[in-house]
């Protein structure tokens, strides 16, 4: 019975906060002079809510770049994501919830490729309309379970970070053309990592920690968080250190399962604040903000989880620990850089000890130059070169060629006429489900 009224305060909570966004996305919107017809096409669709927005902004600085050259539009489908693109993404957004809005975007700006970033069920609306490439560039690098679907053969092509990925999908994607469809670019978010950012912090020869954990995860196999397991006493450790400097970085949905990893969160966050309010040169910080990537550069070693965080860090090259599950569940992909990267496992003992293991451990790695040279190799395995604009100019490159193979199949099928493929089934299911809504 709790549980189902807990359900209901919170439906009636998110329904309250819809009406709320579609408003203010309404009187935003309102604002703004319409998208100018026929100028993009290069669109990036995200059917996601806000809470995976995540997933968009580590593409905004490369979507940004390639806009320069071709223009590029967003293409929202929820309002509440809408609403906060609008604020800050850095290319044009449409609010397109509706498939007649999807429609007539289509119609007004030709577009030619389809950019997804990931696998919403809805992509499927999207990708329904031919006569364009529909391309998968994901939201990051990983050797998660995500990164080996079959769902990569939906797309016309995939973007993908290099050879390590090439292998891991190979074992999967039977009868699938990787020399044409699968076109390494490396990471070129990596390019923009420290565009402009200056650091909230001093010089001050303290070793700066990132410690950028993910969330506690929806299924045991996936239960790669470590902020229960690690977190608290790692982060207290550092803090306590006075020669430390600690950058935490929780993923957006940490504690949205499981109460004590919530409550985990609010501990190593309110730690924060006291250590710095004891010693205001400590400076350590508490990382939530929209932009990833100068914590990744800035840091002068990295504890992550089994996340794309891993990868992230791992295309800097710099020292990078990982947290080792405690779920016997949880699956590790031991094929790849997981099987030989340095872990940070949380032993089983009273938490100033662990945390002393943990913090012994940190500057074992941090200064080990073999450590460091056995990294080269495997950021190297994972994005090729990844020297300063090396994987912004293989990204560029790939979109080149893709808008180059759109030209020459429309010459060849220029006299193919009009088709029509308006999505009426599309229509009708929305048409039940606003009924349904109101009643």
């Amino acid at each position: 019975m709790k549980t189902d009224a807990r359900r209901a305060v919170k439906l009636a909570k998110n329904i309250i906060a819809s009406r709320r966004s579609q408003r203010a996305l309404a009187a935003a919107l309102a604002e703004r002079a319409p998208l100018e017809a026929g100028r993009y096409r290069i669109g990036v669709y995200f059917a996601d809510g806000k809470v995976n927005l995540y997933q968009l902004r580590q593409w905004y600085r490369p979507l940004a770049e390639l806009a320069k050259t071709h223009p590029v539009v967003v293409l929202s489908r929820a309002s509440g994501a809408a609403l906060a693109l609008l604020d800050e993404s850095p290319v044009p957004v449409a609010y397109v919830r509706r498939v007649a809005d999807l429609e007539q975007l289509i119609h007004d700006q030709q577009l030619q490729l389809i950019l997804y970033v990931n696998q919403n069920a809805k992509n499927f609306q999207m990708m329904r309309y031919g006569r364009r490439w529909h391309v998968f560039i994901n939201h990051g690098e990983s050797d998660k379970m995500y990164m080996t679907t079959n769902q990569f053969k939906a797309y016309d092509y995939a973007l993908i970070a290099g050879d390590a990925a090439r292998a891991r999908l190979s074992k999967v994607l039977w009868d699938y053309d990787f020399d044409k469809r699968a076109i390494p670019i490396g990471r070129p978010q990596a390019d923009h990592y420290e565009d402009g950012r200056e650091l909230p912090y001093p010089d001050d020869g303290r070793e700066v920690v990132l410690y950028a954990p993910t969330w506690e995860g929806d299924r045991a196999a996936a239960a790669y968080g470590s902020i229960a397991s690690h977190g608290v006493a790692l982060v207290t450790a550092l803090l306590a250190s006075g020669r430390h400097r600690v950058i935490y970085r929780p993923h957006p949905r940490s504690g949205v399962l499981d109460h004590e990893y919530e409550a985990a969160n609010r501990t190593i966050i309110a730690a924060i604040g006291a250590a710095n309010q004891a010693d205001p040169t400590a400076m350590h910080v508490y990382d939530d903000g929209r932009e990833l990537g100068w914590q990744l550069a800035a840091a002068d070693i990295a504890v992550v989880d089994i996340s794309a965080m891993v990868y992230d860090r791992l295309a800097t090259g710099k020292p990078l620990l990982i947290t080792r599950p405690v779920a016997t569940e949880a699956e590790i992909d031991t094929n790849g850089y997981l099987s030989a990267c340095e872990w940070l496992v949380a032993e089983p003992e009273p938490a100033e000890r662990a945390g002393a293991a943990m913090l012994a451990r940190i500057d074992e790695v941090a200064h080990d130059r073999e450590a460091l040279e056995r990294l080269g190799h495997w950021v190297e395995r994972y994005f090729g070169d990844t020297s300063p604009g090396a994987a912004t100019a293989r990204f560029h490159a790939a979109i080149d060629h893709l808008m180059a193979e759109w030209h020459r199949f429309a010459a060849e099928h220029v006299d193919d006429g009009l088709i029509d493929e308006h999505d009426v089934e599309g229509e009708r299911a929305e048409a039940g489900a606003d009924e349904s809504a109101h009643g």
